[in-house]
């Protein structure tokens, strides 16, 4: 069956591909969404519904602080006036005008471990392995994946922590460690309940990690799907009660209640048409009852990957996405509220996407 896609609404919006797969689009846990572009040496913040108004001013404009260090993401607080950049030697907050607010430094994501560094604060090391950062839905914490320098009774290189700073000074607040880490980079996700957080650690080849963590006073609760391997946290939503995983192979989706618990599972070729050989990692809920996923990283032919719209309860696929004009160009970016965001390389346009006309 297919599902013809309705659009809702075009920009011309150099970059706007980061906000398809990458960083670049925040989320928070009401399911609001802000555009983090970076354009030559800033950070632009849009309210996304405000681009497709046609509001081309930024709500707000950082500095970029480390330009040529293209890696690590950023989070803007929920009121603009603040920014946070996750660094490849330090955790850094800054307000509007360029003024450091705080700096919280770490142990250097450049490899390998222990080479000397000049001091040079724009200097960019190799690799290109990296952490995130995310500041708390009110405002009042930063949490921030980080590599740690080793104790001297550790004899390991490496080490990784996920460490709750206060967003007002960058205090540590508490940290969890993450000793099986040997992250190439990772992402958080507000939890809808305001309390939780979850962080999506990839290994690159070696798979990837999901942990979750709440902060309670100065407790620190963590938990991990770990014993499950290989799963990427993939989108929450705040009318649903579970989170949408992706095997790292892209085998299975799942669906998950906040414990872990398996809600539901799906794997790529039930019922549809064809029989893709895996799911991408770029998926996500369209609204509280629909996951839209695609199949295009395993597809021979390009012209054979599709978008799928699935039940957000039980990940029975509903059709493939059919689109004007041909069939699925790139991956896709659910946005919650019933659409869904594709980018058009070839003319820097960013549409979206909906299954009913506008």
């Amino acid at each position: 069956m297919s599902i013809t896609a309705h659009l809702r609404g075009s920009v011309k919006l150099p970059g706007g591909a980061a906000l398809i797969s990458g960083s670049a689009l925040e989320r928070r846990g009401d399911g609001s969404r802000r555009a983090l572009l970076r354009h030559g040496g800033e950070l632009a913040v849009h309210e996304l519904e405000g681009l497709f108004a046609g509001e081309r001013t930024p709500a707000a404009v950082f500095p970029l602080l480390w330009p040529a260090w293209p890696h690590g993401g950023q989070s803007v607080s929920p009121d603009g006036r603040f920014a946070v950049f996750a660094g490849q030697r330090a955790v850094r907050a800054v307000a509007r005008n360029g003024t450091t607010l705080w700096e919280y430094p770490h142990a250097c994501w450049g490899h390998p471990d222990g080479h000397p560094h000049t001091g040079d604060a724009q200097e960019v090391c190799a690799g290109w392995e990296h952490g995130s950062c995310l500041v708390s839905d009110d405002g009042r914490l930063v949490w921030a994946h980080v590599a740690s320098v080793p104790a001297a009774r550790d004899h390991r290189d490496h080490q990784e922590h996920w460490v709750v700073l206060d967003a007002r000074d960058g205090g540590e607040s508490a940290r969890l460690p993450l000793p099986d880490s040997e992250s190439s980079g990772s992402h958080q996700l507000s939890h809808p309940d305001g309390a939780h957080i979850g962080l999506a650690i990839g290994m690159g080849q070696d798979g990837a990690l999901l942990h979750w963590a709440r902060l309670d006073g100065a407790e620190l609760s963590g938990w991990d799907l770990n014993h499950d391997l290989d799963r990427v946290l993939a989108d929450i939503h705040p009318g649903h009660p579970g989170f949408l995983t992706v095997e790292h192979g892209g085998g299975d989706l799942r669906l998950h209640a906040l414990d872990g618990t398996v809600l539901a599972q799906r794997e790529p070729g039930q019922g549809e048409d064809e029989d893709p050989p895996c799911w991408d990692h770029d998926c996500g809920f369209v609204d509280a009852g629909t996951v839209l996923a695609s199949t295009l990283d395993c597809a021979d032919d390009p012209a054979d990957g599709r978008h799928w719209l699935l039940d957000a309860r039980t990940l029975e696929t509903r059709g493939s996405v059919d689109y004007p004009g041909g069939p699925a160009d790139g991956y896709a970016r659910p946005l919650g509220d019933g659409t869904w965001l594709t980018y058009d390389d070839a003319d820097g346009t960013l549409n979206r996407w909906g299954v009913t006309p506008m």
